[in-house]
């Protein structure tokens, strides 16, 4: 084999000389100098003795770890190369494995790079979720996963879709049908790691939350409203995704809801009253029975273009022109790049408003930052202009008497971009986000993008469901 290497390798440095036009001329006198037999393997390697793995084609020596291992200062324990081999590291050297470390191997005129990595065997399920719908919320510290599902779905034949560690294997497997009538245990296994999960699927006949849109199944959302639609099912207790002809035709019992929440996207914008009705004939067909629901003291919230709702089931006195005067939108696949954090302002007097708790703060306290450079974004905005140029709107106190909403959040030029309907008169409270920060899904990530203030997203969502439930 050693032999077949080595054989290649020249071939590969003749080719390399005869495709060079400045050697063409030269005779086999003028490379008689080179050393080209000589072999550049890693035979053998290990760290605090734990023997390494070589991937020849790679030329990568990858040297398996425990769950938990420091690797700062790791000792170069075994290193055994070709004969006559040297190399830029040596037998006994404290290595500095936080990192890839490369090693230079040169015998003769012929050298080869080999990259030393270390990997540590996690044994962890990352996402759960039951017939690619349900997803279940994972508790790490107590191996312990929660799926809720609707009650019409057959309990003891649910196919479960599971990503878990690399290299890893699980027990039972993903994809296989299994009945959640009681408690299942998975088992992953990963080289010296070993962690088994208990997975409970609750059936629910009356959801504490709901998740709405026109699509008949969550996965035929747009990808927008799926992610987050996505996060509901998995950070929400209780919580389910419903069509609007489910809640007209009474196909799910609502009874115990507490929230519903609509994320609305639609590309190139929503832009007034006559456009949202036109393009959301599915939610006003359940206008009745979401103002029902309102009216009984249940609680919505609202983002992107469903910010236009309250106006069609009487949050604003019946008014259906109180709709967002100012709006528009990217399509997602040309979403704008994001080249540093995008933001709204706080209003005056709401810093302390359960909305902006815990958020990842900026350099300006009165900014909620929403996005991170390398971020693609729609710019999807519903927003109210406010000023005597044009609009309904002079200024913000108009705006409230109009609307009988209060003010949470402005854009940099007063727009009103996030705002609350109080409950009231045994009705629920309404929060809307229409700013065009608010953003779930971006298509692809810049290099060296790194998530950071886009945590304050989903934040902000807990934060409203929590008030709006409490």
């Amino acid at each position: 084999m050693k032999a077949i290497y080595k054989l290649l390798f020249l071939c590969c440095v003749c080719c390399c000389i005869t495709a060079t036009p400045l050697l063409t001329a030269c005779s086999s006198d003028n490379v008689s100098d080179l050393e080209l037999s000589g072999d550049c393997l890693v035979e053998a390697l290990a760290l605090d003795s734990y023997e390494g793995t070589i991937d020849l084609p790679s030329r990568t020596i990858t040297v398996r770890l425990p769950e938990v291992y420091e690797t700062a200062a790791m000792k170069l324990t075994t290193l055994s190369l070709s004969s006559g081999a040297t190399c830029n590291l040596s037998q006994g050297q404290t290595l500095n494995m936080d990192a890839a470390q490369v090693l230079h191997v040169q015998n003769g005129d012929v050298s080869l790079d080999w990259t030393l990595r270390v990997l540590h065997d996690e044994a962890r399920i990352t996402t759960f979720a039951i017939n690619d719908i349900y997803q279940g919320t994972i508790d790490q510290t107590a191996k312990t996963i929660t799926v809720y599902v609707p009650a019409s779905e057959n309990i003891t034949a649910l196919v479960p879709t599971i990503t878990y560690s690399q290299n890893a294997a699980i027990t039972p497997a993903s994809g296989q049908a299994q009945d959640f009538t009681q408690p299942v245990a998975y088992t992953v296994k990963n080289n010296s790691a070993e962690a088994t999960y208990t997975v409970t699927v609750i059936a629910i006949d009356k959801p504490k939350a709901l998740f709405v849109g026109a699509a008949s199944s969550m996965n035929d959302l747009d990808p927008e409203a799926k992610t987050a639609c996505e996060w509901m099912l998995a950070n929400v207790a209780g919580a389910l995704y419903a069509s609007f002809a489910d809640i007209e035709g009474g196909a799910v019992d609502m009874s115990e809801c507490k929230v519903i929440w609509w994320h609305y996207h639609v590309d190139g914008g929503v832009d007034g009253h006559d456009v949202f009705v036109a393009k959301a004939p599915e939610a006003l067909a359940a206008k009745n029975q979401l103002r029902q629901f309102y009216e009984n003291g249940g609680a919505l919230l609202l983002t992107r273009y469903a910010v236009n709702l309250p106006s069609f089931i009487g949050a604003t006195g019946d008014d259906e022109w109180t709709t967002p005067n100012n709006c528009w939108g990217q399509d997602e696949a040309a979403a704008e790049l994001c080249g540093g954090p995008w933001t709204f302002r706080i209003f005056d007097g709401q810093n302390e408003h359960p909305l902006f708790k815990g958020l990842v703060a900026g350099d300006n306290a009165q900014e909620v930052y929403c996005t991170d450079a390398g971020y693609h974004i729609t710019n999807s905005t519903a927003q109210y202009h406010i000023g005597t140029d044009w609009g309904d709107y002079p200024d913000h106190a108009a705006w409230t008497a109009r609307t009988g909403a209060t003010i949470l959040g402005v854009g940099g030029d007063g727009a009103v971009v996030a705002w609350e309907y109080p409950a009231r008169d045994g009705k629920g409270g309404i929060i809307c986000i229409g700013s065009g920060c608010y953003d779930w899904y971006s298509y692809t990530y810049e290099t060296g993008y790194t998530e950071n203030y886009h945590r304050n997203i989903a934040t902000m969502t807990r934060n409203a469901i929590d008030h709006l439930t409490k």
